[in-house]
């Protein structure tokens, strides 16, 4: 296919998911299945068309002062693809394939109109209902933080040190564009390109004798925060697919007691191949079976429960530009009160002098700051470690990582502007000593 002819398929799908109220990976795989005749880079091609103008879809509506499929994939090839009037009418010559010229109107709008004065949820590409609670926690850099929010997140790899070192894995992954990540140790970064298809990585050696696994860096970070040691017992109380399990057992050299386990049984089934290809032998997974607390046999021993907050995800929206239109505000009082019972279910689990970390992979107060906030008030024997002790795990990277990150007396904020990681909130807070 030519490059205006996956103009012209991604304005289709774009239209398919607008009329047909489907999610953009059903629509894009519904659109593949039809025409097979595309090839892997074609769909790759028009799939980064297609979620460039989701990450874009308010701005790129402004630009073209018109919100039609066509309008708005046009007015991301100005905003997000940077390119003028004249490339663009190149691609819209009405040949073939090609989507149809240039009106007038529109040739005036991509010269001429700019997001300069868009309201901040235009400019930023984000719902509108939301703007208050992106001004509480950036206040006037909320553009700017929720345009990198906006933007083509890179793929990032964990090494797993059970198995491997990074150096090695490094040299291995070479030829697939590798390079270290700026803030993890133990992080490898592939960035791609706008229409760059997402490497093999499941074929690559080192993953298949696990010693990589596909985690962003600020997962990653959320996971080293927590400081789980070798001996410590540990339990992962929203574990899902096994992301952060498996970072704190590399984490706990094999040595201790982990216990996994997630109120959502179906989030658990990748887990269990997922440890025994990372070689990891001292994990418990606990699949809810009935009405019964998988965990009651837990009194105040553990040394540290993680609680991975179900959230709104409005930290990864890089990846998922799609859910970020929508969300409503029902979801956002449902998260809420999810992770006000998972903060207070962890409390039995924990010992005195141990400790809870929370995260969330939400950039919102109330998910945020504010839980935190709600939880020590109702449970004053917690009280939050400061936010400098927490990083200092980071070593020689603590003084740097903490001057990119939000810091608050509740915990750390890293974001894509500031970090170049997804959107995450860690939370430690110690129990009182007996």
């Amino acid at each position: 296919m030519t490059p205006a002819a996956r103009l012209s398929a991604a304005i289709e799908v774009i239209e398919a998911i607008d009329t047909q109220r489907v999610p953009a990976a059903k629509a894009l795989k519904e659109w593949g299945t039809a025409h097979r005749f595309a090839g892997s880079g074609d769909r790759a091609g028009i799939s980064g068309l297609v979620w460039d103008v989701l990450r874009r879809r308010a701005s790129s509506a402004w630009i073209m002062d018109d919100d039609t499929s066509r309008a708005r994939l046009l007015g991301m090839l100005k905003a997000e693809r940077r390119m003028d009037v004249d490339t663009i009418a190149a691609l819209c010559d009405g040949s073939g394939f090609a989507p149809e010229p240039l009106s007038d109107s529109e040739r005036s709008a991509l010269a001429s109109r700019t997001v300069a004065d868009a309201p901040a949820h235009i400019a930023g590409d984000y719902p509108e209902w939301l703007d208050g609670q992106l001004a509480d926690v950036f206040g006037d850099d909320r553009v700017a933080e929720a345009t990198a929010m906006a933007s083509r997140a890179p793929l990032d790899l964990r090494v797993n040190t059970l198995k491997a070192k990074r150096d090695k894995v490094l040299g291995s992954l070479r030829h697939l564009g590798a390079t270290e990540t700026p803030w993890s140790p133990l992080g490898l970064r592939i960035d791609l390109g706008a229409d760059a298809r997402n490497p093999g990585i499941h074929a690559e050696e080192d993953f298949i004798k696990g010693g990589i696994e596909v985690q962003d860096e600020g997962s990653q970070l959320a996971a080293l925060l927590s400081g789980a040691k070798p001996g410590e017992q540990v339990i992962d109380l929203c574990a899902g697919a096994g992301g952060k399990t498996l970072a704190l057992a590399a984490m706990m050299q094999g040595k201790g007691r982990l216990i996994a386990t997630d109120a959502d049984k179906r989030q658990l089934a990748p887990i269990h191949e997922r440890l025994s290809r990372a070689g990891i032998h001292n994990a418990d997974i606990r699949t809810p079976k009935g009405p019964d607390d998988t965990l009651s046999d837990i009194h105040n021993s553990a040394d540290l429960v993680l609680i991975d907050a179900p959230c709104t995800g409005t930290g990864t929206w890089r990846r998922n530009p799609d859910a970020k239109w929508r969300m409503r505000p029902g979801a956002l009082e449902v998260r809420i009160k999810d992770q006000a019972e998972v903060l207070d279910r962890a409390v039995a689990l924990v010992k005195p002098g141990g400790r809870i970390a929370y995260v969330t992979c939400s950039v919102l107060p109330q998910e945020n700051r504010d839980q935190i906030r709600a939880f020590t008030a109702r449970q004053p024997e917690f009280s939050v470690v400061p936010p400098e002790q927490v990083m200092s795990v980071l070593w020689d990277k603590a003084e740097d990582f903490a001057a990119a990150t939000y810091q608050s007396p509740e915990g750390v904020l890293m974001t894509p502007r500031r970090t170049g990681t997804d959107g995450f909130f860690v939370s430690v807070m110690t129990r009182k000593k007996a």
